[in-house]
């Protein structure tokens, strides 16, 4: 497929008249306010006179004929002028009843004589001149200088029909008008018109012709002045409009961006005009306010001082007010400022960013991608401040808008629009571009230069996820990707078969016909069993075909899957329809038919879904393909148009493709998939790429021979007994504990083996005496393992003192170490690896508070308070506000609102929520900025037992060390990491253990401690 993007037609935004109800709440809209007493009366009286208008039309409409057959017998001589009309304007029956049909001749015969009937309403010369004095003086015929009637044999037999068609156009175009209860239209299609007219035929015969259909239109509303008054003046607007000459093009000046571009004036007629908002020097004070909320309109896209309170550039918007600055300055300083920063620079990428710019300041999008790139390479080396004055600095803007106007958008009609970007364009202006952060031209800049992928050719948005349940779109306007295609009726879409054998050309017999392999999709087809009898009597005979039950509902529940998309609801199942089926009454295909034409499928795929959309689906749905393109789609219209969705549903299910690739028993399964299905359904995980030495070598190698043993193993070796193991080796051992100096070990008995695996060795324990020195008491204990083990202990005198030796060897062991104090409180802190060091970078600077602070640095005093003794600053309710006040005022000191946190409730719940070790160490390190000693972790749990957590903290506050680190006026900090005097490694390496950076909870809340 080697078609490019397209940026839409003018479908994307439709030429709209200037209706009167358009008009008289568009400067409400643009003014962002609500309408006046004068524009909603205007619209009441709109409404109120609907039903006269449109009884004035249809009035016109019954009478077109004779209005326009006394226009043609007016200008025309030598001949019946209604007789070249193709086809009467209004229906006429000669009188002959409705069932009569007439042959040819007799109604060429009957068209004859009406139209010379009605052709022949003068009476001659003085006929014209007494109903000419007669008429009224506002639709009185005033005949130009020069008119002369136009011969009818003269003017040719072509002439005359385009003549009668073009009277036709003008009356129905009135009542268009009448309807629409504003004569812009009017205005619209007929300037321009006179220099066609003056080429093409006579003028002054037209503005004779216009004026006998006035008078007669007139004639017809002599009882209702006021629907007589808008026909007359409808009829006023195309004579005045034929009357002044075609005015000239609105040209746009090029440059080596951008193209040279002219609209006709016709068309910038019908654009909806703009209120333009200058600002002079003798305007009031209420007009120059609302010239400035223009430009904060026009910059901002809303009013932010009447939405949002804020008012942007104060200084100079009086400036602007004063005369002291100009309109264009006041825009550069708007665009500077932080709020437009904020807005629309620092939410979007520069692409967008430059998208936007031209939409504020300039009104217009990007023309080019030469102009993009320029831009681009200005936002990205000079920032939003040189992306504002480049813009406002163009000779473009000076050319625009002056020193004096507010931009404005300059959108349809307002000047020629380049046709490379015109949905781009379209959605620059809508109210939601601030919301959309893709960029729209570069985008579309880059898919005019590489083919379209192979998309719906109605646009990418039609085509649906490719699930089994339910219809599913992407968003055709979220997403810039689905951009309308322009494909033609030739272009047809590449499909990728799933699983199809040997699918041939698309659209070939041999395509249709394609089965499915192996790897392919499950096909369910209803195998029906020939009975030979007659079950239902109706039949005469015939043979009953019947198929299994379990067979027959696994086919119907695949129906349902298939074309519903879930087997159904209880209500949504067709039951009468499965009986007939099971009954062999119907064929499958019917049932398939039945299925797509109820009300479920109804509901889901058509009744809720744009026609296109539909289409697709319901293809997906009974063909099993997506469809090839706009030729077939076409079709589907056509029949969607003619027959509805009954006839869509039988066109589908009886083409020759339903036939051959399904037939009358196999129920339709997913032929054909799009690439883009195909990428979707394909996990990206499991496509791994092939390594080949990964792959092991399958080549069959001989095993080798064991040569069996030779030994004798009975059933004892075989199968494990509640028996000791010979192999078992022997460990038996004596331990000694004693508690006095001078003890010794017990002597070592005879061991000897268990009796069994499952016997263990009776301990037995003695208390013995030892001899010690006078004056000093000793109590000591032994116990020894063995076989016949025995245990003395021995009470002793004076001071006591301990120790445990152990001796471990072949047949024992045995070892003596004395304990030091502290021992097991020091392992039960060791931990881990430290790695705390490798986030020294995250440690902050010291606060401090100081005498002359300001709110700035007490606020930072504050937080980083908070962050010290519960790693967080509070919620709003948490916060101590009355403790911050009072070190505000300076009635407490750094240290004092550290105790007055370390007290309250959000430090204590975080202390008791961790385990006795865990909150030692996290009170420490909140407090002192380091991890605890032993010692000083064991002195903390005491404290903390017996005189509660309060007290224990206090200990900690009101200690030498806080004051020496800290003082009065220091916030805590961590400060282990680095050494100290009287600090020993192991709490150097503990705090780094402990510490775990800003992203982290200090100390970690799992891990040993």
């Amino acid at each position: 497929m080697t078609v490019t993007a397209s940026s839409g037609s003018t479908r994307v935004s439709p030429q709209l008249y200037d209706t009167l109800p358009l008009s008289s709440v568009r400067q409400a809209e643009q003014q962002d306010r609500f309408p006046e007493k004068v524009e909603l009366e205007t619209l009441l009286s709109f409404y109120r006179s609907g039903s006269a208008r449109v009884e004035a039309a249809r009035v016109i409409s019954a009478n077109a004929d004779t209005i326009v057959a006394k226009a043609a017998n007016r200008i025309f001589a030598g001949g019946t002028p209604l007789s070249y009309l193709d086809a009467p304007l209004t229906p006429f029956n000669v009188g002959q009843p409705e069932t009569t049909t007439l042959a040819s001749d007799q109604v060429a015969a009957a068209t004859s004589v009406r139209t010379f009937a009605q052709g022949s309403g003068g009476t001659g010369l003085l006929g014209r001149i007494l109903e000419g004095v007669q008429a009224d003086a506002d639709v009185r015929v005033v005949l130009p200088p020069g008119f002369s009637p136009i011969s009818v044999a003269r003017y040719g037999t072509e002439r005359m029909r385009k003549s009668l068609r073009d009277m036709g156009w003008f009356l129905r175009y009135v009542g268009y008008a009448l309807v629409a209860g504003d004569p812009s239209i009017l205005a619209v299609n007929t300037r321009g018109l006179r220099d066609v007219l003056e080429k093409a035929c006579s003028l002054a015969a037209t503005n004779v012709a216009l004026q006998e259909m006035r008078a007669a239109a007139a004639n017809l509303f002599r009882k209702d002045s006021e629907s007589r008054q808008l026909v007359i003046d409808c009829f006023n607007v195309l004579l005045k409009e034929l009357a002044v000459p075609t005015p000239s093009a609105r040209q746009r000046l090029g440059s080596p961006e951008n193209q040279g571009l002219q609209l006709p004036a016709t068309y910038a007629l019908a654009a909806e005009s703009r209120q333009r908002f200058v600002m002079k020097p003798g305007l009031s004070g209420r007009e120059k306010a609302e010239v400035i909320r223009a430009a904060y309109r026009q910059v901002f896209e809303r009013d932010i001082v009447k939405g949002y309170s804020q008012v942007v550039a104060p200084v100079e918007a009086t400036q602007v007010s004063q005369g002291q600055l100009s309109m264009r300055e006041f825009i550069r300083a708007l665009g500077r400022s932080k709020e437009y920063r904020r807005q629309f620079y620092g939410r979007f990428s520069n692409s967008r960013v430059v998208e936007l710019a031209f939409r504020h300041f300039l009104g217009r999008g990007v023309s080019t991608i030469e102009e993009f790139r320029r831009y681009f390479a200005i936002v990205s080396q000079q920032g939003l401040p040189g992306l504002v004055d480049s813009l406002i600095n163009t000779q473009e803007y000076a050319q625009t808008f002056g020193e004096e106007t507010v931009p404005y958008l300059r959108g349809l009609g307002e000047e020629a629009q380049e046709s490379a970007g015109w949905g781009s364009n379209r959605k620059l202006f809508r109210f939601s571009a601030p919301f959309e952060g893709a960029p729209q031209y570069i985008t579309l800049y880059a898919a005019y230069r590489q083919p379209l992928p192979d998309q719906h050719p109605y646009g990418g948005g039609n085509d649906p996820l490719g699930l089994n349940y339910g219809a599913i779109f992407p968003s055709g306007t979220a997403s810039v990707a689905t951009r309308p295609a322009p494909f033609n009726d030739d272009s047809r879409r590449i499909l990728v078969g799933n699983g199809m054998a040997q699918p041939g050309q698309m659209d070939s017999p041999q395509f249709r016909a394609s089965t499915p392999r192996r790897v392919g999709p499950k096909v369910v087809r209803l195998q029906q069993i020939a009975t030979g009898g007659s079950s239902v009597p109706r039949r005469g005979g015939q043979p009953s075909i019947r198929g299994t039950e379990a067979s027959t509902q696994a086919v119907i529940r695949a129906v349902y899957v298939q074309v519903l998309g879930t087997t159904g609801y209880a209500g949504e199942q067709l039951k009468v329809e499965e009986i007939k089926l099971e009954n062999g009454d119907i064929s499958l295909r019917e049932f398939i038919r039945q299925v797509a034409r109820s009300n479920a499928f109804r509901r889901r795929y058509w009744a809720n879904l744009y026609i296109t959309k539909a289409i697709e689906v319901m293809h997906r749905r009974l063909l099993g393909r997506p469809t090839f393109g706009r030729r077939e789609i076409n079709s589907y219209f056509d029949t969607a148009a003619r027959h509805g969705f009954y006839g869509v549903v039988d066109a589908m299910v009886n083409s020759p493709e339903y036939l051959t690739a399904f037939g009358e028993d196999t129920v339709p399964y997913e032929r054909f998939v799009t690439p883009s299905d195909l990428n979707a359904r394909r996990i990206p995980a499991l496509r791994r790429a092939l390594d080949p030495s990964a792959i092991p070598d399958l080549t069959p190698v001989k095993r080798p021979q064991v040569a069996p043993s030779s030994s004798f193993r009975s059933s004892g070796d075989i199968t494990p007994r509640n028996l000791p193991d010979r192999r078992l080796r022997q460990v038996t051992g004596s331990w000694t504990a004693r508690f006095a100096e001078g003890e010794e070990a017990a002597a070592r008995p005879a061991s000897s083996p268990p009796k069994s695996l499952r016997q263990p060795p009776e301990p037995s324990r003695r208390w013995r005496v030892s001899p010690t020195s006078p004056g000093s008491a000793s109590s000591g204990w032994s116990a020894t393992i063995g076989s016949s083990a025995r245990a003395t202990t021995s009470p002793a005198r004076g001071q006591i003192s301990g120790g445990w030796s152990a001796q471990v060897s072949a047949n024992g062991f045995s070892a003596a170490v004395a304990p030091q104090p502290g021992a097991a409180m020091a392992k039960a802190l060791d931990g881990a690896r430290p790695q705390g060091f490798s986030r020294r970078r995250s440690l902050g600077q010291p606060v401090m508070l100081l005498p002359d602070a300001g709110e700035a640095m007490v606020q930072q005093v504050i937080e980083a308070t908070y962050r010290q003794l519960l790693n967080r600053v509070p919620l709003a309710a948490e916060r101590l506000g009355d403790a911050e006040s009072q070190l505000r005022d300076g009635r407490l000191s750094v240290s004092e609102f550290v105790a007055v946190i370390a007290g309250s409730d959000l430090f204590q719940q975080r202390l008791n929520r961790m385990a006795p070790l865990r909150a030692a160490s996290a009170a420490y390190l909140a407090l002192l900025g380091r991890a605890a000693q032993p010692k000083e972790v064991s002195q903390y749990l005491a404290t903390r037992g017996k005189k509660g957590q309060g007290a224990a903290l206090d200990d900690l506050l009101s200690g030498k060390e806080y004051a020496d680190s800290f003082g009065r006026d220091t916030v805590p900090y961590l400060k282990g990491m680095a050494t100290a005097d009287g600090i020993p490694l192991a709490t150097v390496n503990r705090t780094a253990l402990l510490y775990a950076g800003n992203a982290g909870l200090t100390p970690p809340p799992r891990g040993a401690i």
